[in-house]
């Protein structure tokens, strides 16, 4: 235990002396992470509710109170068609949420389901005759911000930030004490509410699609694939018959609910599927932003503490870094995404605008391209790595996914766990971030 970077034994005897037995235990559960869920970000360096927030929401109530944006009021839908056309965020996203788990959960049911709308950036939450919209936005300082804008007819209309009232559900133990999203399957019964006592499915790309969209509209096809959305539980116990043949390869909904009160008569499929694999992404860049900032933040103070250099290395916090970067390339590379046995096909625009914003390398492919028939993309990586959320990510745990990333691809790494990339694959993902992606570092540009 005398390495440059084994502290720990030896910084525990340092600080007890130092420190105090009070702080000396405050460092060492920052330090691994630990704590009470939610209350690790209130304090330095994150701040949540304190700190100014850094995003698209920010960039655009700027540009309200000077005069060059401005949102128009519709009757029948307030702001959304505004917003939408702000945040660049296309209709051909929405996907219907039926299930009683929201902020306005009054105004959601199966008659009155809540639209969701999202870019890589921002999500948008609308309810019919709601009081509010919802917004949530990728933060540069906080990870993830949460807004509403209040649905009335005003001259100079403004999202307000929220804190405690997101906080309750977004900051929950589901994600680890961090703001981020939570898409989920329940079973719903005929008002909307979720039958808590039959359980409960978390989504993302590794989800086996017969246990997505308890609650949600669905509407496209997935040939002898079965889901739970579309339907209704009738009682208050989970089914036992859950084959839902009545809810699967649904395309139109009118026949449930009044589509022309929303902007479209959709809620696709794919777009549905993109949804759960952006929301599991962006939860993942959110914590590796804030656990690294913390991490550092109590190396420095560890090192102020014991008299070493600001910058020296502390094994513990560095661990905590290769932690998160460790689960942003695991995700990244969609390790454990399902297996299509049939072809997937939705029914709005959303297949066609989605791959359209790109970019493309010089043979024309991108990983926004959607596959469908195997798969949810063409090419197993996914396409946030060009996002906000990455491109801000801290230095120290930035750099430690591209390298790990880099020793994926290049097959250099002999992991058990890590993704099982096809040769072609890992070629192909290679060449596209080679040609598209700005700022990786020279070893990448120089092995090809």
């Amino acid at each position: 235990m005398t390495g440059r970077h084994s502290h720990s034994v030896l910084d525990v005897a340092a600080l007890r002396g130092r420190l105090g037995i009070g702080l000396l235990l405050a460092g060492l559960v920052a330090l691994t992470g630990g704590g009470v869920l939610g209350q690790e970000i209130e304090r330095a360096p994150i701040n949540y509710s304190e700190a100014t927030p850094k995003n698209a929401v920010e960039e655009l109530k700027a540009k309200l109170a000077a005069g060059t944006a401005k949102l128009e009021y519709e009757p029948e839908h307030g702001y959304l068609r505004s917003l939408l056309k702000a945040f660049d965020i296309p209709e051909s996203s929405q996907v219907l949420v039926f299930s009683k788990t929201s902020l306005q959960r009054e105004r959601i049911s199966p008659k009155t389901p809540r639209g969701v709308y999202f870019t890589d950036d921002v999500m948008i939450g609308f309810c019919l005759r709601g009081r509010v919209i919802e917004i949530s936005a990728v933060d540069d300082a906080i990870g993830t911000a949460f807004y509403t804008l209040d649905q009335t007819d005003e001259e100079k209309p403004a999202p307000q930030r929220q804190t405690e009232s997101c906080l309750l559900c977004h900051s929950s133990s589901a994600n680890r004490g961090m703001p981020g999203h939570l898409v989920r399957s329940l079973f719903v019964d005929r008002r909307g509410d979720p039958i808590l006592s039959a359980g409960s499915f978390r989504t993302d790309h590794a989800s086996p699609l017969a246990e997505r969209w308890g609650g949600w509209y669905v509407t496209g096809t997935s040939g002898k694939q079965t889901h739970l959305g579309n339907t209704i539980t009738q009682g208050t116990k989970r089914p036992e018959n859950t084959d839902n043949p009545e809810g699967v390869n649904v395309v139109d909904l009118k026949d449930r609910f009044t589509i022309s009160f929303y902007p479209t008569p959709h809620s696709d499929i794919v777009a549905l599927m993109v949804l759960e694999h952006q929301t599991g992404m962006l939860n993942r860049l959110a914590r590796a932003a804030l656990e690294t900032r913390m991490a550092l933040h109590y190396e420095r103070e560890m090192n102020e503490a014991l008299g070493r250099p600001a910058d020296e290395p502390s094994e513990s916090a560095r661990s905590r870094i290769r932690g998160v970067g460790d689960d942003v390339v695991q995700y990244m590379l969609l390790r454990d995404e399902i297996k299509l046995t049939d072809p997937v096909k939705g029914t709005s625009t959303f297949t066609q605008d989605f791959p359209e914003v790109g970019p493309r390398d010089s043979k024309g492919r991108s990983l926004r391209d959607l596959d469908l028939q195997t798969r949810l993309f063409r090419y197993p990586c996914s396409y946030l790595i060009y996002s906000r959320a990455f491109n801000n990510l801290p230095a120290e745990v930035k750099d430690y996914v591209y390298k790990r990333l880099w020793e994926i691809l290049n097959g250099r790494s002999d992991g058990k766990e890590e993704p099982q990339l096809a040769s072609e694959d890992r070629q192909a993902i290679l060449e596209i971030l080679v040609e598209t992606k700005p700022d990786l570092p020279d070893y990448w540009k120089a092995s090809r």
